[in-house]
């Protein structure tokens, strides 16, 4: 048997909230049954029970309602508020690099922020892996190797890659570097510039 989500609002509830609701939006615009009925086509009989709650609400029911009235389906039903949108992940420690993870859900494509301290216990061992790559420097210096490929970053360039190709990056000079990596499985290209445009 199916738990319940104790957060979950209880779906009696809710649809018996909605009949006052679509009577009180009503009464508040000043339209009566009769002229709500010829708006959308809906029986003033339906529309009556709808309201005093003989009639269990249907999205055939609320669709043309929330239309004729202008506003959200959400508005007639009474939807409970989305639950707290943040990301309450926990940072990932590895040697010199900490990664906070930037999205929750497992899978698909992946955001961190990551701080590596200088000096960079790693050394430039360019590896490989299916996966496609994005990097936006926010502060301090990142070296990246690509394939035949040395640069380095500053705060505002951004780099896009095949992780197919060899590559590593870390702090380049004595500073950290801080900056956002997304990650995805290959295929997953994020299309952006490897370099803002200057003016």
């Amino acid at each position: 048997m199916k738990e319940q989500n104790q957060d979950a609002p209880d779906l009696d509830a809710v649809l018996t909230g909605v009949g006052p609701r679509l009577r009180r939006l009503r009464k508040d615009r000043g339209v009566t049954l009769a002229g709500l009925s010829e708006v959308t086509g809906i029986s003033v009989s339906t529309l009556s029970r709808l309201e005093s709650g003989g009639r269990r609400p249907s999205l055939e029911l609320l669709l043309p309602i929330a239309r004729a009235h202008e506003v959200p389906l959400d508005d007639l039903v009474g939807a409970p508020p989305v639950g707290d949108p943040r990301v309450r992940a926990k940072p990932i420690v590895h040697g010199t690099k900490t990664s906070l993870p930037l999205s929750a859900r497992p899978g698909g494509l992946q955001a961190y922020k990551v701080v590596q301290k200088a000096p960079c216990t790693e050394e430039p061992e360019q590896r490989t892996h299916e996966g496609y790559e994005w990097l936006y420097v926010l502060s301090g210096r990142l070296r990246l190797k690509l394939a035949e490929h040395d640069l380095v970053l500053v705060p505002g360039e951004a780099a896009e890659f095949d992780t197919r190709l060899p590559h590593w990056f870390g702090p380049a000079g004595d500073g950290p570097v801080e900056f956002l990596s997304l990650f995805g499985p290959q295929g997953e290209r994020m299309h952006v510039r490897a370099r803002p445009k200057r003016p």
